[in-house]
């Protein structure tokens, strides 16, 4: 049996600092704290969903306000992912969820393919959870879609409620995500006719 793949980083700029360990082979436990306690509600459940073992803490410029700690938080993430994959190996590659929240509902759609994009569909309007601004949610997508490198798809069908609505997204990220960074026994080499990602 391989290791578990897994990737460590410590980020230091002069707004945010930032240590991180994860594991995509893990069982989704998860420590995070970020100083915006909605944030790290959903990086939980991002773990949790994902089953990612995940160890976070970060020191934010929060009085600011939450941009550069989320943000920051998703390129670590991101980058972390990446490492953790390797050549990639095996891998399924593509990940589709469709994810309900009580009157929610998200879909969300990853492709591992080393090409950078986020398009990210939600109607004007849409409401912002209690803590958290709803176009942060964006950011920390596109922060991780850019550093992990990958395709990445969410959208917003429907929804009311601002809680629901970000954590739909944040549980559809991680399911994507877990279906495709997991090894399949039928792939042999890189998923990708190129025969590299």
């Amino acid at each position: 049996m391989s290791a578990p793949r897994g990737a460590m980083r410590h980020r230091k700029t002069a707004e945010t600092e930032i240590q991180i360990s994860i594991c995509i082979d893990g069982s989704g436990k998860s420590t995070v704290e970020t100083g915006v306690p909605f944030f790290d509600h959903m990086l939980t459940l991002f773990a949790k969903h994902g089953l990612f073992d995940l160890e976070l803490k970060v020191v934010g410029d929060i009085k600011v306000d939450f941009h550069h700690t989320i943000e920051d938080t998703g390129i670590v993430i991101g980058e972390c992912l990446r490492e953790a994959l390797g050549s990639k190996e095996g891998i399924r590659r593509y990940g589709l969820s469709y994810l309900p929240m009580d009157e929610t509902l998200a879909r969300v759609v990853v492709d591992l393919s080393n090409r950078p994009h986020l398009e990210f569909r939600a109607p004007s309007g849409t409401p912002s959870a209690p803590n958290m601004p709803f176009s942060l949610v964006e950011e920390f997508c596109r922060a991780l879609a850019s550093n992990l490198r990958a395709n990445v798809h969410v959208e917003l069908l429907y929804g009311r409620d601002g809680h629901h609505i970000a954590e739909a997204i944040f549980k559809g990220l991680a399911r994507a995500l877990r279906d495709a960074c997991e090894k399949d026994p039928r792939v042999i080499g890189i998923p990708s006719t190129k025969e590299m990602l």
